[in-house]
């Protein structure tokens, strides 16, 4: 389940919320009890690298096995 983040306008206090997408703009109301509340926009990065297989020698002959 995705997790929102939010942070609460009275307290200043950040908080994680999880909650279906469909829920995901609904209001959130802090630990604290209060309920001025803004829901953040989080960065996702993600890293790696990707192995892709290198196209094979190209046209209709170049070893695809369709002549």
């Amino acid at each position: 389940m995705p997790r929102y983040e939010f942070r609460c306008r009275t307290c200043e206090d950040t908080f994680e919320v999880s909650r279906s997408m469909a829920e995901s703009s609904a209001p959130a109301d802090c630990p604290a009890g209060h309920a001025d509340t803004v829901k953040l926009l989080s960065a996702v990065a993600v890293g790696g690298t990707s192995s892709a297989p290198a196209p094979s020698g190209g046209g209709c002959c170049g070893g695809g096995g369709c002549c």
